[in-house]
């Protein structure tokens, strides 16, 4: 299943967030988000998520979710959202416990997502006896227990120590290398967008419009910290941003 933005604009009252976005996400494929504070990174992804509706444009999502989907979008966010009662068994579980499906089929999927996030002895832990990067591989293992079409990411690994974040970015390669998957990153940080990112949309500051597209043409599993080629990518990254970081940062302390 692919999703497409096209010509997407939006605007709360009087202010104009975003502005002609067109966009395609083809499946297999991690695309980033990034750009100034303000520019409506978080809004495009409630709007593919379904979440609102923009003011105008549309929002498609092109074929049918791979066989065995259970939910075609599932989110994973900045907090993660565990449920402090319940073990990190029952936290994955709560995401499969409405639909039909058995004890033995719950428990199946709950080994295998498990296995894949590196969380099998902790199955019976609770959220409080976890770090916090565990406790967003808890919320990763959540995500795909559901076999999404898409993964819209938002600001996952912001929360976390620059330590874990590596962790964590080294995780996610590894999950999609071995079952490749869909996903939407929303991101500040640029060394997330050049290690995780297929491509990396940069927008411009409000209203937010498409700057440019850049391709990450290394494979996932070829990208390490401090690589040459990645390095000179976020530094391009970095040239096309920087001055419309600053003049929304200053809007936002103006404001």
């Amino acid at each position: 299943m692919d999703l497409q933005l096209r010509n997407v604009g939006h605007s709360y009252g009087p202010v104009e967030v975003l502005r002609d976005i067109s966009l395609e996400i083809p499946q297999g494929q991690i695309l980033c988000l990034i750009g100034p504070s303000g520019c409506g990174k978080s809004t495009l992804l409630r709007f593919l998520g379904g979440l609102e509706k923009p003011s105008s444009g549309e929002v498609l999502q092109i074929g049918s979710p791979p066989a065995g989907t259970l939910n075609p979008l599932t989110y994973v966010f900045q907090h993660f959202a565990l449920l402090p009662w319940r073990s990190v068994e029952g936290n994955v579980r709560l995401v499969l416990e409405h639909h039909a499906l058995s004890r033995r089929e719950q428990d199946e999927i709950i080994t295998d997502v498990l296995a894949r996030t590196r969380l099998s002895d902790f199955r019976n832990a609770l959220p409080k006896q976890l770090s916090g990067g565990m406790r967003q591989r808890v919320a990763i293992a959540r995500a795909l227990a559901v076999r999404p079409a898409v993964m819209l990411m938002d600001e996952p690994l912001s929360a976390l120590d620059s330590q874990t974040r590596e962790l964590l970015m080294d995780d996610l390669v590894s999950l999609w290398t071995r079952k490749p998957f869909t996903a939407v990153y929303v991101t500040h940080n640029l060394n997330e967008a050049v290690r995780l990112g297929h491509r990396v949309v940069v927008l411009s500051r409000r209203p937010g419009q498409i700057r440019q597209i850049v391709e990450i043409d290394i494979p996932l599993s070829e990208r390490r910290a401090g690589h040459p080629v990645l390095e000179a990518r976020q530094a391009e990254l970095w040239d096309l941003m920087r001055d419309e970081a600053l003049a929304a940062d200053l809007e936002l302390i103006d404001g």
